[in-house]
């Protein structure tokens, strides 16, 4: 069975890759999940934020962005000794900061889904990609997405870590054309 080449070697990649990367998610709080996890990426591989995912699921209350919206400077202070997240101030404070966005969001436009999905008409983008070296770090529907976000007050959401978002809730396919999971995303 023949995978992308950057989950071919390792069987949480692996796992990660067959079962969800690529695929459309259009419900609200699994697309704040990966918004706040490619946020804490930012400077760091994959792996190291896929390792820790269940630690991010249980410091930040199974990503429910209302509880987030109001963590107060204890829960900071927290979250900042919590040794099974990155420890990071400014990415603790841009997931704060992005959840109460994200509600705002919500309000607005009736369900985060909505808005993240008109970047690309409602539609996922199938690329056909042979090999990793084509996929691009960014797209102007990430850099549409990206300054929007940011207009809107949201933090580590350059267009590289949007189209990172774009990838992995299946808003871009770019599971290269020999994959296995291509033709089924």
């Amino acid at each position: 069975m023949k995978r992308c080449a950057w989950a071919a070697h390792d069987p949480l990649m692996m796992k990660y890759h067959d079962k969800e990367w690529g695929f459309p998610v259009h419900e609200d709080v699994k697309l704040f999940e990966f918004l706040i996890l490619e946020g804490a990426q930012a400077g760091l591989s994959w792996m190291t934020i896929l390792k820790k995912r269940e630690n991010y699921r249980n410091a930040f209350d199974s990503f429910n962005p209302t509880k987030i919206a109001r963590y107060s400077s204890k829960d900071v202070k927290h979250l900042l000794s919590d040794i099974g997240i990155v420890r990071n101030r400014l990415k603790i404070m841009a997931t704060i900061t992005n959840a109460r966005k994200f509600l705002e969001v919500q309000k607005e436009f009736g369900s985060f889904d909505s808005y993240i999905w008109k970047f690309t008409q409602g539609r996922p983008i199938k690329h056909r990609f042979r090999t990793l070296s084509a996929i691009p770090a960014k797209s102007k529907e990430s850099d549409a997405m990206s300054g929007d976000l940011q207009k809107r007050g949201f933090k580590f959401v350059g267009s590289t870590i949007c189209y990172a978002f774009m990838q992995a809730v299946g808003i871009v396919n770019d599971h290269t054309v020999n994959c296995f999971r291509y033709g089924q995303v």
